[in-house]
C-alpha cells in the first residue's frame, strides 16, 4: 500500500544545481582545482561568501526577542512599508497604489503570485530560458509552465513569440501571468533596454485592456544592474491596465541569502480592489508559512529607514558590483575572443553560453574541474561565483573541441 498520493509518488530527491555543487565542494577538498560556477551566491576572490560589514554588525544587535517573537501574518508593517518606500524612492506616484506582505525570500513571492492569479490547472507564462524553479513552484500549486522563445534571430528579446504566447494564453485559460526575470535575467544574464521595455509595454496594454494579465518582476538582481528601476519605470506607467507585481529579495540585495527575507508587492490602482490584495496576500501566508523571519524583517526595515545606514549599505554593496563588474568585463573580453555564443550580458550573477549539446558540453567541462549547470540549449556559469583570475580557464573550457564519447 502507497500512502503518498499518485502525484507525489516521484519526486526528484535533489534539486540538480545543488548536486553539482556539492559534487565540486566534495572534489576541491580533496584538493583539486575546481572551479564552481554552480551556485548563485557572490563569493569574493578568495572564495569566501561577500557580506556586507554593517549588515552583519546589526544583525548582532538586534534584540533576541525580535529574533524570538511571532512576526504578523503579512509582515512587521515597518518593513513592508520600508520595502515600498524604497522600491518606489524614485516613482513617488506610484507609491500609494502599492500593498506588500512579507515572504521568505523572492521564492515566496513567486508562489502567492501563482497561487492568487492563477487557477489550478492554469499556466504561468516566461521565457523559455528560466529559473528552473519556476517550475517546481508551479507543479507544488498544482499549476504548470508555458514558455515563449527568449531570444530572436539578432539576439534581441523576442518580443513577437511573447505577443503571440499571450494571445494563445488568454484563448486557452482567459488570463495570463508572466513571470519577467528582469534586469540581469537567471539564467541567460541579459537585461531589456528601454526600447524593449517600450515595445513590450504596447503588448501587455493590447492583451490587458481585454483580458487579467498581471506581470511579475522578479527582481532578485535588480542592484547588481546598471539601472535596476527600468522594469517599475516602465511598468508602472501601465500599472493601471495590468497588474503588476514585485517579488523583492533580501538575498542579493543584502548578502542574506539564508535569512530568507523577501516580500511581495502589487500595484493596485483601485482602493477596493488593493484591500482585496492586501487580505489575499495576507491569507495566503496563512495557509502557507504562517509568518516570516522576524529578526531578519528588523533588520532590513531598520537599514532602510535610517539615511545614514541605507547610505553605509549602499557604498558597502557598491563595492560587491563593482567586483561583479570587473569579472563580467573580463568574461565579455576572453568569451568574445574565444567565439562563444551568449546573449548580451551588462551585469549581474549569471550568464548562459549556448551549445548544441549541452549535456555532453558539461560532462566534459565537469570532468576537468570547471562546474557549470547545463540546460536545454545552454549551460549556465554562475560568474558570481568564480574567481576573476579562473575566468581564462573558464572560458577554455568552453572553447575546447566536444570530444567524442
Amino acid at each position: 500500500m502507497d500512502h503518498l498520493i499518485a502525484s507525489h509518488r516521484n519526486r526528484p530527491t535533489d534539486d540538480p544545481i545543488f548536486s553539482l555543487d556539492r559534487e565540486a565542494q566534495e572534489r576541491a577538498k580533496k584538493g583539486e582545482a575546481v572551479i564552481n560556477a554552480t551556485i548563485g551566491v557572490l563569493l569574493d576572490d578568495a572564495g569566501k561568501l561577500s557580506l556586507m560589514p554593517t549588515v552583519n554588525k546589526l544583525l548582532k544587535e538586534i534584540p533576541e526577542t525580535e529574533w524570538s517573537a511571532y512576526a504578523p501574518i503579512a509582515g512587521l508593517a515597518p518593513y513592508t512599508q520600508a520595502v515600498c518606500d524604497d522600491l518606489f524612492a524614485d516613482l513617488p506616484n506610484l507609491r500609494p497604489w502599492a500593498v506588500a506582505a512579507a515572504t521568505p525570500g523572492g521564492s515566496g513571492a513567486l508562489r502567492h503570485a501563482i497561487a492568487n492569479y492563477l487557477e489550478p490547472g492554469q499556466a504561468l507564462l516566461t521565457t523559455s530560458s528560466y529559473w528552473a524553479p519556476y517550475g517546481t513552484l508551479a507543479d507544488e500549486s498544482d499549476r504548470k509552465v508555458e514558455t515563449f522563445n527568449t531570444f530572436a534571430a539578432d539576439g534581441s528579446f523576442d518580443l513577437a513569440a511573447l505577443d503571440a504566447a499571450m494571445a494563445k494564453q488568454i484563448v486557452s485559460q482567459g488570463r495570463v501571468l508572466l513571470f519577467l526575470n528582469d534586469p540581469c535575467h537567471n539564467p541567460s544574464g541579459y537585461s531589456l533596454s528601454d526600447a524593449e521595455y517600450s515595445e513590450l509595454s504596447k503588448i501587455l496594454v493590447k492583451h490587458g485592456s481585454g483580458a487579467p494579465v498581471t506581470v511579475l518582476i522578479d527582481s532578485a538582481y535588480a542592484v547588481y544592474a546598471a539601472d535596476g528601476a527600468r522594469p517599475l519605470r516602465h511598468l508602472g506607467a501601465i500599472a493601471d491596465t495590468i497588474q503588476v507585481l514585485v517579488a523583492w529579495s533580501a538575498s542579493k540585495t543584502f548578502a542574506l541569502y539564508g535569512m530568507r527575507v523577501g516580500a511581495i508587492v502589487g500595484l493596485v490602482p483601485d482602493e477596493k480592489k488593493r484591500i482585496a490584495t492586501q487580505a489575499a496576500f495576507s491569507y495566503s501566508c496563512r495557509g502557507t508559512w504562517s509568518n516570516c523571519n522576524r529578526g531578519g524583517q528588523t533588520l532590513v526595515a531598520k537599514v532602510l529607514a535610517s539615511p545614514e545606514l541605507h547610505a553605509e549599505v549602499k557604498k558597502e554593496r557598491a563595492e560587491l558590483v563593482a567586483n561583479l563588474d570587473r569579472r563580467v568585463a573580463i568574461f565579455n573580453e576572453h568569451a568574445k575572443k574565444a567565439g562563444l555564443r551568449y546573449p548580451r550580458y551588462d551585469g549581474g550573477f549569471f550568464v548562459s553560453v549556448f551549445d548544441e549539446n549541452p549535456k555532453a558540453r558539461g560532462a566534459q567541462m565537469r570532468a576537468e574541474g570547471v562546474f557549470v549547470v547545463p540546460q536545454a540549449t545552454s549551460l549556465r556559469i554562475a560568474l558570481c561565483a568564480v574567481r576573476a583570475d579562473d575566468i581564462p580557464r573558464l572560458v577554455e573550457a568552453f572553447a575546447r573541441p566536444l570530444q567524442a564519447s
